[in-house]
């Protein structure tokens, strides 16, 4: 018979089950009972039934464990430690907190010692801390509690940060306000690890920044782990080099966890260098198996991207050797960067590699292989990958098709390129606008002038705007000399509604000029005047031009029309000019100053040149010579040909023909030889020499009108030079007079000075001193 021994007047006849009492036995040794203790109360022995069977004087507080209070037969035995923590358990199970539990906790026979209240805290259910917060709380008020590190440990793993947040908080301020708080190491650790376990960021790096303010090195690996992977799943990968930087000062030992987060987070921020020097560390450390199929991922994919592909692709080789099978992604990294790198061979040579392991490509790898081959120019390969990416059953994305209809365009093949044009619109894909323009531009350039109509319309059907692509067609044929095919194209963009720019309508209506499509270019440049465009007079100059050159009589009046059209002042100008005094109402010499004094010559400057030397071929062709002289007269007053003329006072006289026509050229040395016979003769000075510089263009027409009249000028290179007393003797010939004052003599003139060279009795009185009548009225 069991016999159990309480105290009556806290348990009274209470029954307590045998059944509940822990079998376990304590490992500790119960402590000594305490010296002196005096006997003090009544003991009541019971049976099974709890009647009385005996009583004695009463007896001290018994210590669990020291005690023998509990009777087996005639033997007694003292009550188990683990039986009086297990009372202890129950007791805060059963009344989990409040004034209740208090109570009957102090009510115990005995009061029980801090490593008692380690084991009972143990006891209890870790899926509800409440119990044991409770008997923590009673044990800290009682005078026989010390503080205890693992009795903190404890509680502080027990406690869910999500709801018990602010007792671990007041549980690492208490441990930090005692007298040695380096002697909590695994209460510092289970709070900071539980707070960074459960991704409560701001509480646990507050209480990591405390601890290392303060100086403590008691963080353990697992702790700093925790708080690593925390940081960079937030992003905060320079608050997690602080915490690694911290680590590693501390002397903190890295283990395996470290290494597979520290790498990855230095290799993606940019420090390749110490995240390789990091992953070298790693592999030679022992006890450390080897890094992780993300770890390589991460590094071979950075590399990759960094461009350095060399070291991409040994950690690549070596990933594989150690057993781990590159992802999707790693492979389509390290394609991707030979690809851009221009190593396109050593691209395809891995992607066959990786064919050939069994690796299905992605999407994204086939969309970047297939356009690499595409734009570097493997047409064939980008064909054949095409389809395979579209019997792998991946869709391509309109990119892809943008880029292989672009390359087939860009290399003149029609055919390919409608077929995947008609493919993408079947598959539903919109083409993009530089597909539509790189369509039209291989159709304009293969001259497939009704196909590109065809697509323009289903451009404009698209929604984009098609008037600027269909004007850069319209120059591809004005560019092409394709004329003809222009004013087809232009007259199928006025049926379309298409409206171009008065740049082109000019390019045209000049390559319409150029290819003496004269009826064509009219209306070409009637709309162009209509278009509040203004004809400049480089245009009329270039319209004349025309007309200098043209030879058919006929192409002569739709020129003259064309220059009506233009309603330039130039126009008006050359109509007054070929018209008599009466009609003009003033001489020819002041009516060309009037038209050339109202040019910009601040804009039109060299404009206005290129009409004079323009004006002077028509004019010498027309048989006006004085005309001619007039304009060229006024022309150099207006300074538009300043350096042509020099006057070296003794040493040289000079005239620079080089930049002017024909024309130009015949009427300004006939017209300079005037002033140079004018100065020689009636004002008595002679150069030494006078010099035409001609050029290699001019110098045979201009040596051929003076040697019609024998002149003492010597053709060399670029320039005819005499000497001035030879010119001077030359001035005095009668022919020379009648070339210079009035036109280019006859043939019949020249062979008249001829005879008169051979029978010199025939020859007329010279009269070479006298001014004749017609310089005095042209004076």
């Amino acid at each position: 018979m069991l016999l159990r021994v309480a105290l009556a007047r806290y348990l009274g006849l209470r029954r307590l089950p045998t059944a509940a009492l822990p079998r376990l036995l304590s490992t500790e040794p119960p402590p000594p009972p305490p010296p002196g203790a005096e006997w003090t109360d009544t003991v009541d022995y019971l049976d099974e039934s709890g009647e009385v069977l005996s009583s004695a004087p009463g007896a001290r507080s018994a210590v669990p464990g020291a005690d023998p209070t509990i009777l087996s037969g005639s033997s007694a035995h003292p009550l188990p430690r683990p039986a009086a923590a297990a009372r202890l358990a129950a007791l805060a199970l059963r009344l989990r907190s409040g004034p209740s539990l208090s109570a009957a906790l102090s009510a115990l026979p005995s009061p029980p010692d801090p490593a008692l209240l380690l084991l009972a805290a143990s006891s209890l259910p870790a899926s509800d801390p409440i119990p044991l917060l409770s008997l923590v709380a009673w044990a800290r008020v009682q005078p026989w509690f010390v503080p205890s590190d693992d009795l903190s440990s404890l509680l502080a793993a027990r406690l869910a940060p999500a709801t018990h947040s602010s007792e671990l908080l007041s549980l690492f301020d208490d441990a930090l306000a005692l007298p040695d708080p380096a002697a909590f190491p695994k209460t510092l650790n289970a709070v900071v690890s539980a707070l960074a376990t459960h991704g409560l960021l701001e509480p646990a790096f507050f209480c990591f920044k405390r601890l290392r303010d303060a100086g403590f090195r008691v963080l353990e690996t697992h702790t700093y782990n925790a708080l690593l992977s925390l940081l960079l799943t937030r992003g905060l990968s320079f608050k997690a080099f602080e915490v690694l930087d911290e680590m590693a000062s501390s002397g903190c030992a890295l283990d395996e966890g470290t290494y597979e987060l520290a790498v990855p987070a230095l290799a993606r921020a940019g420090r390749i260098e110490a995240a390789r020097k990091m992953f070298d560390e790693m592999r030679k450390r022992e006890g450390i198996g080897r890094a992780s199929a993300g770890v390589y991922g991460v590094l071979v994919d950075v590399l990759a991207k960094s461009g350095r592909l060399d070291a991409a692709m040994g950690m690549y080789r070596e990933m594989v050797v150690v057993g781990h099978r590159a992802s999707p992604a790693v492979s389509t990294a390290v394609v991707e960067g030979l690809v851009r790198a221009g190593k396109l061979d050593a691209g395809m040579e891995l992607w066959e590699e990786m064919r050939r392991g069994g690796l299905r490509p992605s999407f994204g790898l086939y969309t970047m292989v297939v356009e690499a081959n595409a734009r570097s120019g493997r047409l064939d390969v980008a064909t054949q990958l095409f389809g395979d990416m579209e019997k792998s059953g991946f869709f391509p994305t309109p990119a892809t098709y943008a880029c292989l209809v672009e390359m087939h365009a860009s290399a003149g093949q029609v055919d390919a390129a409608m077929r995947l044009y008609y493919s993408m619109a079947n598959a539903g894909t919109r083409p993009g606008l530089s597909t539509f323009t790189a369509l039209l531009m291989m159709l304009a350039n293969k001259r497939m002038l009704d196909l590109a109509a065809k697509v323009l319309l289903e451009m404009k059907a698209s929604g984009f705007p098609i008037e600027v692509t269909a004007s850069d067609l319209l120059m591809i044929y004005i560019k092409d000399g394709s004329t003809e095919l222009a004013l087809r194209w232009l007259r199928f963009m006025g049926s379309a509604g298409i409206w171009t720019n008065n740049f082109i309508i000019r390019q045209l209506f000049e390559s319409c000029m150029k290819t003496g499509l004269y009826d064509s270019a009219r209306p070409l440049l009637e709309t162009y005047v209509a278009g509040s465009a203004k004809v400049d007079l480089i245009l009329y100059t270039s319209i004349l031009a025309h007309l200098v050159r043209c030879q058919d009589e006929g192409s002569e009046r739709a020129i003259m029309d064309i220059l009506s059209a233009s309603k330039h002042k130039a126009h008006d100008f050359m109509c007054g000019l070929f018209t008599g005094p009466e009609q003009r109402k003033k001489p020819v010499l002041s009516f060309a100053r009037e038209f050339f004094q109202g040019i910009d010559y601040h804009n039109e400057e060299s404009a206005a040149r290129y009409f004079v030397n323009v004006l002077l071929n028509y004019l010498v062709l027309m048989g006006q010579m004085n005309r001619a002289r007039c304009i060229w007269k006024v022309a150099y007053e207006n300074k538009l040909f300043a350096k042509a003329i020099v006057f070296d006072q003794h040493i040289a006289w000079s005239l620079d023909v080089r930049n002017l026509s024909v024309g130009a050229a015949l009427v300004a040395t006939v017209h300079t030889l005037h002033r140079f016979r004018k100065r020689m003769l009636y004002y008595g000075v002679v150069p030494r020499r006078i010099k035409l510089v001609t050029g290699p263009t001019l110098k045979m027409v201009v040596a051929q009108v003076l040697a019609s009249l024998e002149s003492p000028f010597e053709v060399s290179k670029v320039v005819l030079r005499a000497p001035g007393d030879s010119v001077l003797e030359w001035f005095k010939k009668p022919i020379v007079q009648q070339f210079l004052l009035n036109e280019i003599p006859s043939k019949a003139d020249v062979l008249m000075h001829r005879l008169n060279v051979m029978f010199p009795s025939s020859a007329p009185e010279v009269r070479s001193l006298s001014i004749p009548r017609s310089l005095s009225m042209s004076r």
